[in-house]
């Protein structure tokens, strides 16, 4: 036979056959509908899948019976009626083939999700010998996991299997859903419970929360318009795409006449990186919607009665914003299944030292006060953890009084179980008595400590005193807080530090979360904190924020000030957003007296100069700051207006040729450069403070203590104070004064 009717033979064999498995293609199911899985009772079960278009399919699960039509995409979907809890059942869908499930059941369904304290599997907790053999009694709990993925844009489907509570199979369960689901036993007797575990380490809470759940919030504005941005089904993205094609096509015209011309082409326009899609970034599973398009969207819509959150971690420094991004979430996740406003209920953080050990108090305080705003959604309810937690360790290990704690609620709230305590005492409103305050508490009865020592973890504040741990006084179903030395209290705060691990419980012997209230007076630290700054006139007074080319300062009493003086100061002021205000003094004997050249070094004034200085105090609330007074041997000082090095041209003591730190060498050559303005003790080998490249506005570099290198600046491996952080921008406080001392 010729060659080329064979070849056309096997050509048009090969068309029929693809043909026929398009049109032949079997019933199917999504991916984690599996033997051994659970439906929600009491509701309307949906069940879909995908078959050719126009084929019939049939649906039952014990009597109950349903049909659909696959449409014109294949897809099909039916809600069979509300059943028992009852099983187990054979789930049998058929079309042109036949699909089995067997042991199937239907009871309760939740929802586990969140980061890598939901993640945490039985076998890593508390006990799990003893747990693995008490597995046997609960062959009721049913687990899937879902896997790790993540989609620029909602998937439809995903793998995954259930599983049958065992001592062979419960150490992979989700810990803090499995002992929930255990402690459900008295409220659900003989109810199968389903866990559906879909979360990962590490993440934020954006990337779970559809895209309908930030255009839902105002506040998160600016992360649903970059998210319009990528949907190519929107106007924006459209304008964009055709603004960059038109681009495209003019550069192209451009690069024909060159290839012509045989002359020099710039290069192309590159694609506008606000239409690429979040799933194709450098961290896919820390970008919005990405987990909820691969790991939430393909479960929808299959019922649940409702969902456990356990995340907040990786979005510590978000303080109340975490609020206004939980809304998105349970908004979200509620208008795109339609069950109405089902349960969503949640851990808060235990006490750790999230972060930067260096931050303040605030940092964990705000989070705490966000999470605990979030019981203000309806349906959503929060665990309290803070004293089962551990302090050295992000996963604690005791989840089974978290899925107590969890369970409780539920218990309360979604099953309607008289007379269950749920909530340790909560904030119900603060009143001001003779320099004290009195704090009411909610679900307070029985209001009393767990150790029986006196209450712990309260501090107040006054006009003139920053937050003192007060002295606590249980009255009732109150705290009476006070302290000798704060006068006219107006504003307190419980359980506000990272390391807090407060005592005051509730009857019921749950405890009390963080919360603040009052009027916080307006702390001027210079002060409060530092005493001998009383003796000191200003003289300069600089928002770094408003830096530029120019150094105008707020204030300038240079030309005012006419007397002598014996020594200067220096007080900066840092504040990062939902952080406390971190601050150093330093005080030295007087190095020059022209008063013009103890401000920020510039060419006009021409302070250029390293100079050890004498007897140096040192106050700051930064930790591993060394404090300390009249210290000898011990100071010294950078300015320079212009470019510097790291040789240690000075020989200051301790300082490095090859880092810059506190022995540097200026350039003499160029008068106008980077610039420095740097306090050090350099017996402790510490930068006091430093704040450099002044001329960069909020390009400059700004800090206090010792620098660490920063993320993808290779210069930052080779510098200890400062230099090239490029940072000031990452503060909304940065103040800096100057004063010094008459002489009378």
């Amino acid at each position: 036979m010729n060659k080329s009717i064979v070849a056309r033979l096997r050509r048009s064999m090969l068309i029929l056959a693809v043909a026929c498995s398009a049109a032949c293609a079997d019933v199917r199911l999504p991916g984690f509908f599996s033997d051994h899985m659970v439906f929600q009772r009491e509701m309307a079960i949906p069940i879909w899948g995908w078959a050719d278009a126009g084929e019939a399919v049939a649906v039952s699960l014990g009597d109950a019976k349903g049909e659909a039509t696959a449409a014109a995409d294949g897809k099909w979907q039916l809600r069979l009626p509300e059943l028992p809890a009852g099983g187990p059942y054979a789930l049998v869908v058929s079309g042109k083939n036949s699909i089995t499930l067997n042991d199937v059941m239907v009871g309760e369904v939740w929802l586990c999700s969140g980061q890598s304290n939901m993640e945490w599997v039985v076998q890593n907790s508390n006990d799990f010998e003893n747990e693995k053999l008490a597995a046997a009694e609960n062959g009721h709990i049913r687990h899937v996991k879902i896997g790790k993925a993540t989609a620029g844009f909602p998937e439809e489907d995903v793998k995954a299997e259930w599983r049958v509570c065992s001592p062979d199979t419960v150490g992979g369960f989700t810990a803090a859903g499995y002992f929930f689901a255990r402690e459900l036993k008295d409220a659900l007797p003989g109810i199968a419970i389903g866990l559906i575990n879909s979360s990962w380490g590490g993440t934020r809470i954006e990337p779970w929360t559809p895209p309908v759940g930030f255009a839902s919030v105002p506040a998160l504005k600016d992360i649903n318009d970059k998210l319009v941005l990528k949907d190519p089904t929107s106007e924006p993205y459209k304008e964009a795409l055709n603004k960059y094609l038109a681009e495209l096509q003019a550069w192209t015209d451009e690069a024909r006449g060159s290839l012509q011309n045989q002359s020099a082409l710039k290069p192309a326009p590159a694609y506008p990186e606000a239409l690429r899609p979040y799933h194709l970034s450098a961290s896919p599973q820390q970008q919005p919607a990405t987990l909820y398009n691969a790991m939430i969207s393909p479960l929808v819509p299959y019922a649940f009665r409702g969902a456990l959150w356990y995340q907040g971690e990786s979005n510590l420094g978000d303080g109340m914003m975490y609020y206004e991004k939980k809304k998105a979430l349970v908004q979200g996740w509620r208008e795109i299944w339609q069950q109405g406003d089902f349960p969503f209920y949640f851990v808060q953080l235990a006490p750790y030292n999230y972060g930067d050990p260096k931050k303040g108090s605030d940092v964990m305080g705000r989070i705490w006060e966000a999470q605990a705003a979030c019981e203000n959604i309806p349906g959503v309810g929060m665990a309290v953890i803070n004293d089962i937690g551990n302090p050295t360790d992000i996963h604690p290990r005791n989840k089974q009084d978290v899925g107590k704690r969890l369970a409780l609620i539920a218990k309360a709230k979604t099953y309607g179980m008289p007379d269950v305590v749920y909530s340790g005492p909560t904030f119900d409103r603060m009143a001001l008595e003779d320099n004290a305050i009195r704090v009411f508490f909610k679900n307070a009865d029985g209001l009393s400590t767990r150790d029986g020592q006196v209450p712990n973890c309260f501090e107040i504040a006054g006009p003139e005193n920053d937050f003192t741990v007060a002295n606590a006084v249980i009255d009732g179903q109150s705290v009476v807080l006070s302290h000798p030395e704060v006068k006219a209290p107006c504003a307190m705060r419980f359980s506000w530090h990272k390391y807090s691990v407060p005592n005051l419980v509730n009857a019921a012997g749950l405890p009390a979360g963080a919360f603040r209230a009052g009027d916080v007076p307006k702390v001027d630290y210079l002060a409060i904190k530092v005493a001998e700054a009383k003796a000191y006139q200003l003289i300069y007074d600089l928002d770094i924020g408003k830096g530029g080319n120019k150094i105008v300062y707020d204030v300038d009493e240079s030309k005012a000030f006419t007397g002598k003086f014996d020594r200067v100061a220096y007080f900066l002021e840092l504040q990062k957003a939902e952080e406390g205000v971190r601050y150093a003094y330093a005080s030295m004997d007087a190095f020059t007296d022209d008063i013009t050249l103890i401000g920020v070094p510039t060419p006009e004034n021409k302070a250029n100069f390293t100079l050890k200085v004498n007897n140096l105090t040192v106050i700051s609330n930064v930790d591993g700051i060394v404090n300390g007074e009249m210290l000898q041997d011990s100071g010294c000082i950078e300015f320079y207006p212009n470019n510097y090095g790291p040789p240690n041209a000075s020989n200051i003591p301790n300082a490095s040729n090859d880092v810059w730190d506190f022995g540097d060498q200026a350039s003499a050559d160029v008068p106008i450069g980077h610039g420095a303005m740097q306090v050090h003790n350099y017996a402790a080998k510490q930068t006091i403070f430093a704040y450099n490249c002044m001329r960069s506005g909020t390009s400059a570099d700004l800090g206090i203590g010792n620098s660490s290198p920063k993320a993808g600046v290779e210069n930052t491996k080779r510098t200890r104070d400062w230099t090239f952080h490029n940072n000031a921008g990452e503060y909304r406080v940065k103040r800096l004064r100057v004063l010094v001392r008459p002489v009378k």
